[in-house]
């Protein structure tokens, strides 16, 4: 498995922390740590000084403890503590993979498993909230997506739509066919309509409203997707 790895396994570049205005530059591969540094002084003494460089083995840099309070300090504890993982053989095979091959594995997931991935990291929680897992899990649920959801998950959102019924989905598509004019005749004679109910229907109305809102298919994560 290691052999899949990419080279360098980790890298990180930066300048040192005030004061210090040098630039440094840390990466570990598959055989060496590499430390790099380039002196940025106003001093004198430092104004001819050549960029440096130094490779260890890793378990050389293992027992450098020198080295290792210099990268902890530029690049932090994290890090170091990464890097040190590293080169004992402890490789995070996921971070090591790409955006779209990590969707295209958490798309195979039930979506209560991706709730619970999104809470892991960082990373996978913009993953699983990125438009780009919900556009794959519309696509991947429905047979043929048209231009028409295409054009209104620009403004609403993919997310939006794969939880949005097929018979609400079609009511948003022809509302948007509408001219404006049309659209606020339908929004008035809607109005109407409300406003000529009886008392008793509006209660039997709100009655009906709070039983499909108690099943609609926004309420995660007992929804289910168009199809």
């Amino acid at each position: 498995m290691a052999s899949l790895l990419t080279d360098p396994l980790f890298e990180i570049s930066g300048l040192g922390p005030p004061p210090d205005k040098s630039f440094y530059y840390f990466a570990v591969t598959k055989s060496d740590v590499i430390w790099r540094w380039w002196t940025i002084s106003l001093r004198a003494v430092d104004r001819y000084s050549r960029p440096g460089e130094l490779k260890e083995s890793h378990q050389d840099f293992l027992d450098d403890s020198a080295l290792q309070s210099k990268v902890r300090m530029v690049f932090g504890r994290q890090n170091l503590q990464y890097t040190k993982a590293l080169c004992q053989g402890h490789y995070d095979y996921l971070e090591h993979l790409s955006d779209p091959l990590l969707l295209r594995i958490i798309n195979y997931l039930e979506l209560e498993d991706v709730g619970q991935l999104g809470r892991t990291s960082r990373r996978f929680r913009q993953l699983c909230g990125s438009e780009e897992f919900w556009e794959q899990a519309v696509r991947r649920r429905c047979n043929t997506v048209s231009a028409e959801v295409a054009s209104l998950a620009l403004e609403v959102g993919w997310r939006s739509i794969f939880f949005t019924s097929k018979l609400q989905l079609q009511k948003l598509i022809s509302r948007r066919r509408l001219k404006p004019e049309e659209q606020q005749e339908e929004q008035v004679s809607d109005t109407d309509t409300k406003a000529e109910k009886s008392p008793n229907e509006s209660s039997d109305s709100d009655q009906t409203s709070g039983s499909e809102e108690e099943s609609h298919p926004w309420h995660y994560p007992r929804a289910k997707p168009w199809h």
